[in-house]
Parts: C-alpha cells; structure tokens; sequence
C-alpha cells in the first residue's frame, strides 16, 4: 500500500512512525509540506519521500491522508479537484464534512472522515472513523490500518455523530489533563512538592484507566468498591455531587459537540 500524506505536522508524524513500527516501508510512504524543516525530519527520521507541492508520483498512491489544518484544507485541495482516480481519501482533519471534502475534490467520493486524538502522538490513540458509502470494504480495511498504526479504533454509523467523537475522545484528553492539574494542585496544597504530587496524579489516572480498561464491569461498579460507607472517599464523592462535577462534564461534552457543529458549517462555506 503507497500512502501519500498532505501535510506533515505531528499527526502525520505519528502515523507515519506508528506504520513504520508495524512494518510499512517508509520507502512507500511520501509527505507533501510548505515547510522544509518538516520535510528534512520527516525524509531523515523515517526515510519518506517528501516534497514541497504535489506532483504525478505523490498522486500515484493507494491512500491519500489529508493531514493539513481544517483552515487550510481548501486552499490545498484544490490543485486536486478533478485529478483522483481511485485512490481512498482519509481526512483527519477536525469538523470537515465529506461532502464538502468531496465538493472541493471535484466530486471525489472514496472519503473516509476520521477523527484521532492527541494520544495518538505516543501510539496510545482512539480514532472515531466514518466512510462515505462509495468507499467498499477494502477501503475501509486500508483506513483502519492507517489509523491503528496510533492506537485503536471505532467506526461511527453516522457522520453527524463525528462531532460527539471530537466531543468525548478528541477533546476528551484536554479533559484529563484538567483533572490532572486538580489532582496535583490538591497534592501540593498538602503540603507535597511538585514532582511527589505530580506522580501521584498522575500515576493513579494512569492505574485507574488501566484497571476500568482490563475489568469487564463498568466504571459505576468500580467506583462503588472504592467507595465504603462514612469513609474519606464517600465524602471526596458528595463534595463532587454537591458541585455538580458530574453534570457540569457532561455539559462540557455537549458544548464541544454543539461547537463542532458549529465549525463543520463554518468551515464547509464555499
């Protein structure tokens, strides 16, 4: 499989290194960027073909990866409306609907939309994916083995669930880390220095994501057995309900999903 990625930011770097670690030739994958320092690192760390603007080899590909900014995505397709045959398109670029991808390429159709997350730098990713369906099961095959190269994957039923995908996993991460910095901070108002309450924050996210990821029941179970009657982390719970944690994330949620709507209409305007 050849494999063309437009743009070489650091997402594409990740997938281009996670397909090296599996097996990909690097050889077979090639990079277009305006930068030249990307290009130099990208050709030097991994051994890709990379060029400045696009040219018959970089369009002689099995898949195309649109990995430029959402802003700049029309700008940068349209040198190659009317020039796809059959190659598969896979954006993951954030709020950018298929029909629009598809009305900038000249009517190109094998489009997958994905949307991974920042995890995916460190091969830890989750990536939501959703084909148009013009792409076949081949097609579909050839996205996810891009995208698995950074960690798993799901594929979405409907499009208009992508902005819920960018709602829980893609901006979930930013999430995470919030509750991260809480956790240190109430480390360090004990008393710890930075580094103890840091290790401390961080390492039971990392044991408890492990635990819920390994364990067959679901998080509500989990969190009663930690939870004993009268003790400190029932009174840690009733602080968090009294605050409204638990509805305020899930309003949080809804708001980054409303938003991404709101972009994929922005940024679909012609």
């Amino acid at each position: 499989m050849n494999i063309t990625f437009l743009g070489g930011g650091n997402m594409a770097a990740a997938l281009i290194g996670g397909l090296v670690d599996k097996g990909f030739l690097g050889s077979a994958m090639q990079v277009v960027d305006l930068q030249a320092e990307s290009r130099e690192r990208l050709a030097k760390r991994f051994g890709v073909r990379a060029i400045e603007a696009l040219d018959d080899a970089a369009l002689a590909c099995d898949v195309l990866v649109l990995a430029v900014k959402p802003q700049q995505m029309k700008a940068a397709l349209a040198p190659l409306a009317g020039r796809l045959g059959g190659q598969l398109v896979v954006s993951i670029a954030a709020g950018l609907r298929l029909a629009d991808l598809s009305r900038w390429l000249g009517g190109h159709r094998r489009l997958v939309r994905c949307m991974p997350n920042t995890p995916a730098l460190i091969g830890a990713g989750i990536t939501g994916l959703f084909a148009d369906p013009a792409v076949d099961g081949t097609g579909r095959d050839a996205a996810e083995r891009v995208l698995s190269a950074v960690g798993s994957t799901v594929w979405i039923a409907d499009e208009a669930q992508m902005d819920a995908v960018t709602a829980i996993s893609g901006s979930g991460p930013a999430y995470v880390f919030h509750f991260i910095e809480a956790l240190q901070a109430a480390g360090q108002g004990f008393g710890f220095d930075e580094a103890t309450a840091r290790k401390l924050a961080i390492d039971t996210v990392l044991g408890a994501a492990r635990l819920a990821a390994e364990s067959p029941e679901p998080a509500s179970v989990l969190r009663e057995r930690v939870t004993s009657k009268g003790g400190t982390t029932e009174a840690a719970l009733n602080s968090l309900a009294a605050a409204g944690w638990h509805d305020a994330l899930v309003a949080a949620a809804r708001a980054a999903e409303a938003r991404g709507r709101e972009l994929g209409d922005e940024l679909g305007r012609d």
